[in-house]
């Protein structure tokens, strides 16, 4: 089966179930895992290149509704003639929406199945590993892999049970401050943290810092939304004063895929140090020195 993935988070999951070989188109953002960076790429982001956080935020705003912030390459998707295209309805800004995933596949006469994932929740990231596997022809291969996923979690849980609950901040912006919603307060409570300000399963939404101060973390993660970690901390100097605590760490929790659980592992283990779980830095990323 051809498959076209039009997002990071789906291509990720169809190499965590070993798929890879039938995965013939990606987008321009497909960095993980690296070999990703080799598949033809038929969505590119139409971002300017070397915008500020608040440029970038401005940018968006004017062009989700003028035109869309994707640009995705018809004749590529004509020459692969895929069978199973993954995109997401979720959020215009993070990916090509459905409708214009159906409406290009009518234009260029390629009746393909379109997968859209939808999670919310952190369980429904791991549900839409195996309605992947189910799509591409290989539910044994989804049922497998989003059992390991549970297992992990499930060790995470015994690992830090009887432990205070860690207060706990997550950035998903940082110019102008956005709060995280969807799945990223459900990582956040599975590694032993409170989720400050977060709204579960809900949109992130944009927030003032004095009510992120007022929010009084002791642990604060950076997680801008497309940002590698490094960069992340090269934007926190837009932070004012008074935010970062002595424990700031920057992630990606971004991409709703199986990675998604390396971040609860990672967390957990700095929310709780005696816990025993392994430190992950390649993870959860503290200040450069």
């Amino acid at each position: 089966m051809r498959i076209v993935s039009l997002l990071p988070s789906a291509t990720e999951i169809v190499y965590a179930l070993g798929l890879d070989a039938q995965l013939r188109g990606v987008t321009d953002e497909c960095d993980w895992p690296p070999a990703a960076r080799s598949k033809r790429v038929v969505v590119r982001s139409r971002q300017p290149a070397g915008l500020a956080p608040g440029e970038i935020d401005a940018w968006v705003r004017t062009e989700v509704p003028n035109g869309g912030l994707y640009r995705l390459d018809e004749r590529a998707i004509a020459e692969i003639g895929p069978e199973l295209v993954l995109t997401q309805d979720l959020c215009r800004v993070c990916a090509v929406p459905t409708g214009d995933v159906d409406a290009a596949l009518e234009r260029v006469g390629c009746p393909s199945a379109v997968v859209t994932l939808e999670p919310h929740r952190l369980d429904e990231v791991i549900a839409s590993v195996e309605a992947v596997a189910r799509a591409a022809g290989a539910p044994a291969a989804g049922r497998d892999l989003a059992t390991t996923l549970r297992a992990r979690l499930a060790a995470v849980e015994r690992a830090i049970h009887g432990r205070r609950a860690v207060p706990t901040l997550v950035l998903e912006w940082l110019d102008p401050p956005y709060l995280a919603g969807h799945w990223v307060p459900d990582v956040v409570s599975a590694a032993g943290g409170v989720p400050l300000l977060g709204d579960a399963g809900g949109r992130s939404r944009p927030a003032t810092w004095d009510e992120v101060r007022a929010s009084r973390p002791e642990v604060v993660v950076l997680a801008p939304c497309g940002v590698l970690p490094a960069d992340a901390w090269g934007q926190a100097s837009v932070v004012p004063a008074g935010i970062l605590t002595d424990r700031t760490f920057a992630t990606d929790l971004a991409r709703p895929g199986p990675r998604l659980v390396d971040a609860v592992e990672a967390l957990a283990a700095v929310l709780h140090p005696d816990s025993g779980l392994p430190i992950r830095p390649d993870v959860l990323l503290p200040r450069p020195q």
